[in-house]
C-alpha cells in the first residue's frame, strides 16, 4: 500500500454511526457479515472515504461530508451509477455494492464497493518507478481513457446521464457561479477567465463519457506491476466533450505548482515519460481518432480554471470546518495560481 493510501482512526468530524452502519449492510449486501471496523483513508479532500473490514472482507465506503454544501457537489449517487454501469465494460472500476441515499442510517447519503488491492500514486512523475514501468503505467492510463470514450452512453444505459448539447458553456457557468459562491479574495486572472472563457467555446458537439478528474491518483495499479486495476472518483463524471478530460491531464504539463507534483519541466525521455504531444499521439491512436486534435490548449486552459474553483470550494469548507481533509485550509494559494497558468496560456496562444 502506498503512503497516499494511509489509514487511520476515524476523523471526530466524519464519526459513523456504526451499529446502524452494520444493520444496514447486512441487510444489502451478500454475504456481509462479522464484526465491523471503521478506518479513515487520508488522502482525498472532497468524500470522505473509509475501509471497512468484516468477515475477512475488505470493503470501501464513500460518503458526503457533512454540513452545508452546494447543490451540485459531492453527488456519490452519480458516482455509483455510472460505476454500476461500467461493471461490464473495458473500463476498469471496482464492484459497486449498495448505495444509500437514507440519510437517517449514518447521518448523509453514501455507497459501498469492493476495495480493490493494489496501490495509488498521487505524483504523476510516479517517483521511485523505472523508465519501463512508467511507460508501462502511461500506457495503461491513457488506454483506459481512450476506452472510456469509446463507449456509446446509450449501450450502457446513461444516455440521460448529462445534457451533452452545450456542456462546455454549462460546465463554466457552474463553476463561475461554484466559484463565486466560496470566493474568499479578488483573483484578478479568474476574473479574466469568467469573462475569456464563454467568448471562446469551441463549436463542436463531441460526447462522450467524461470522468472528470482523469489523474494518476484516482488510478489503483498492481502491486506487483503497474497494471491498471481500477479508475476511481467519478463524482465529476457527466456527458460531455471528451476534450475535458485531456485538458484536464494535459494541464500537469503546464502548471508550475500542484500539492502532489508535477509533469511541467520532467526530463520526459529519461523518465520514461510521455511529453504532451506523446500524450495526445498515444490518445488519438488507442481511441481510432484521425486529424489530430483542435482546440486542445482551449480545454487545458478551461481545466486549470475549474481547478481553481474546485480548490477554492475545498479551501472554503476547510476554513468552514466541513472538508474531508484537515490539509483543506492549506490550499488557499492554488486557486490563484492555477487561475493564473490558465491565463498566461490564453495571453501566450490565442
Amino acid at each position: 500500500m502506498s503512503e497516499e493510501q494511509a489509514l487511520a482512526a476515524v476523523d471526530p468530524a466524519h464519526t459513523l454511526d456504526t451499529s446502524a452502519l452494520h444493520r444496514y449492510l447486512a441487510e444489502q449486501v451478500a454475504g456481509f457479515s462479522g464484526d465491523l471496523t471503521v478506518r479513515q483513508f487520508t488522502a482525498g479532500q472532497s468524500n470522505p472515504t473509509f475501509q471497512l473490514t468484516a468477515g475477512g472482507r475488505k470493503y470501501v465506503l464513500r460518503k458526503k461530508p457533512p454540513g452545508e454544501l452546494l447543490p451540485s457537489a459531492h453527488a456519490v449517487d452519480r458516482e455509483y451509477r455510472v460505476m454500476a454501469a461500467l461493471q461490464d465494460t473495458p473500463v476498469p472500476v471496482p464492484l459497486v455494492l449498495t448505495l444509500c441515499m437514507d440519510r437517517d442510517v449514518i447521518g448523509t447519503e453514501f455507497y459501498v464497493m469492493e476495495m480493490v488491492e493494489g496501490r495509488v500514486f498521487q505524483d504523476p512523475g510516479l517517483p521511485g518507478f523505472s523508465p519501463k514501468e512508467r511507460r508501462h503505467f502511461y500506457d495503461g492510463f491513457i488506454r483506459s481513457l481512450a476506452a472510456l470514450h469509446s463507449i456509446d452512453p446509450e449501450t450502457v444505459g446513461l444516455s440521460d446521464f448529462g445534457r451533452p448539447q452545450g456542456f462546455l458553456a454549462r460546465q463554466v457557468s457552474r463553476w463561475t457561479k461554484q466559484y463565486k459562491a466560496t470566493e474568499t479574495e479578488k483573483i484578478d486572472a479568474f476574473d479574466n477567465l469568467i469573462e475569456w472563457l464563454p467568448q471562446n467555446l469551441p463549436e463542436d458537439d463531441e460526447v462522450a463519457i467524461v470522468h472528470g478528474d482523469f489523474r494518476p491518483g484516482n488510478v489503483i495499479i498492481g502491486n506487483e506491476r503497474p497494471d491498471i486495476m481500477a479508475l476511481l472518483d467519478w463524482e465529476l463524471c457527466t456527458l460531455g466533450h471528451p476534450l475535458a478530460d485531456l485538458g484536464y491531464f494535459g494541464a500537469l504539463y503546464h502548471a508550475d505548482v500542484l500539492v502532489n507534483g508535477r509533469l511541467k519541466g520532467l526530463d520526459y525521455a529519461a523518465l520514461g515519460i510521455p511529453t504532451e504531444q506523446e500524450f495526445l499521439d498515444l490518445y488519438c491512436r488507442y481511441s481510432g481518432r484521425t486529424g489530430g486534435i483542435d482546440n486542445y490548449l482551449f480545454f487545458v486552459v478551461f481545466s486549470l480554471f475549474r481547478s481553481a474553483a474546485i480548490v477554492q470550494g475545498v479551501y472554503k469548507r476547510g476554513l468552514d470546518g466541513n472538508a474531508a481533509s484537515q490539509k483543506a485550509v492549506e490550499l488557499g494559494h492554488l486557486a490563484r495560481l492555477r487561475a493564473e497558468t490558465a491565463w498566461r496560456i490564453v495571453e501566450q496562444n490565442f
